[in-house]
């Protein structure tokens, strides 16, 4: 860990204005000013021309120099940061001599709270120890004074390097954070897409059943040499279903918004087409959306399997409110022998279901009872 705290560079969050206050932007915005002109100013009032000349251009220099080396130390590239740095330290000595004394202490501070803040550690300590000597050597007269300043500068380089690397921190988290939330969104309209085709599956999968029941069955009449109205009563009942087809659908689109008839009018509604008995036992309660469309499918589903494979059974729907869960059995008696009629289909209906009620932490079992089949299906509800 200590290694890693050496060499490591601050984030480059860390080595923007990014996420700073308007109040300390505007300090930070100012102080530069106030340095830049306070150079300016010590360079436009000495005594003779070229000294004029020189200093203007020196001070347009080594600011175009601490520019360039917030950009490389940005891009965390050592050595063009370490010989810009060395640059501002030979122009602070070269400062001394020349007799500029505004320009050398600006150059030997600023160049030891920049190291600090923007390079790592191992670097940085050795450009602070020698900005500090320099600073010490040619200015510090006073002993208290000059070690008094040496640790104010390394506390505010430091100080600075640590609210830099907090504020990048926070940076990256909200940036994390706002990708979770996209990545959430998107895994939530991919999983709603998935929910609405498979809804739309599962109507349609019942509808097209139905029909192929009625249009087998025309078929049959046909070779049967039937008469023209019980063919006629086939296309027509196959024709009714593609209709309730996209009744359900449309309906099935309204339940995934929450529009929505309860579970058991829905089931009583089946009552009158494929008279069947209901019954209802627990304590009623709204399902979720999902719950609800698994109930009524895999009654269409089971009751379409009656139809199918024994036409004429006696069929028992119950819907029982426990716990933590609703359950649905579908028994049928056994009725007549199915004849052509139960080899229509796909025969994944039930394969469906299944797997929907799987996706919902539920089961459906379906298989022989004490006289026909039974289809019983249990969901969290």
């Amino acid at each position: 860990m200590s290694g890693d705290w050496w060499t490591r560079w601050p984030s480059r969050e860390a080595l923007t204005w990014a996420g700073m206050s308007p109040a300390r932007l505007w300090f930070v915005r100012v102080l530069r000013v106030v340095i830049l002109g306070s150079l300016l100013w010590d360079a436009f009032h000495a005594d003779r021309g070229w000294r004029l000349v020189a200093g203007v251009a020196v001070v347009l220099a080594l600011t175009w120099a601490g520019w360039a080396f917030f950009r490389v130390s940005f891009a965390h590239r050592l050595w063009p940061s370490l010989a810009l740095m060395s640059l501002l330290l030979a122009a602070a000595l070269a400062a001394e001599f020349g007799d500029w004394q505004v320009l050398a202490t600006v150059l030997w501070c600023g160049s030891a709270i920049s190291a600090l803040e923007r390079l790592p550690m191992v670097a940085a300590g050795p450009c602070v120890l020698v900005a500090m000597t320099g600073y010490v050597a040619y200015q510090g007269d006073n002993p208290l004074i000059a070690a008094l300043t040496v640790i104010g500068l390394a506390l505010a380089g430091y100080t600075l390097r640590l609210d830099a690397e907090a504020r990048g921190s926070a940076l990256r988290l909200l940036a994390q954070e706002r990708a979770a939330r996209v990545a959430e969104t998107e895994a939530a309209a991919l999983a709603e897409r998935a929910r609405i085709a498979r809804e739309i599956h599962d109507v349609l999968a019942h509808s097209l059943s139905a029909q192929l029941v009625h249009l087998e069955a025309a078929r049959l009449l046909i070779e049967g040499d039937a008469s023209k109205e019980q063919i006629l009563g086939r296309v027509v009942a196959a024709r009714s279903m593609a209709k309730e087809g996209l009744a359900e659908t449309r309906q099935a689109l309204s339940a995934l918004r929450g529009e929505m008839t309860p579970v058991e009018d829905f089931l009583r509604e089946l009552v009158t087409v494929d008279r069947v008995s209901v019954t209802v036992t627990g304590d009623r309660r709204p399902l979720p959306a999902e719950a609800s469309q698994a109930v009524r499918r895999v009654a269409q589903e089971a009751l379409t399997n009656v139809r199918k494979h024994a036409p004429g059974a006696e069929v028992e729907v119950c819907l029982r409110y426990e716990n933590d869960q609703v359950r649905l059995d579908v028994r049928d008696s056994g009725g007549r022998s199915p004849g052509e009629l139960a080899a229509s289909g796909a025969g994944y209906g039930l394969l469906g279901m299944r797997e929907r009620a799987e996706l919902l932490g539920g089961s459906l079992e379906a298989g022989p009872g004490e006289e026909g089949f039974v289809v019983t299906l249990r969901v969290p509800g």
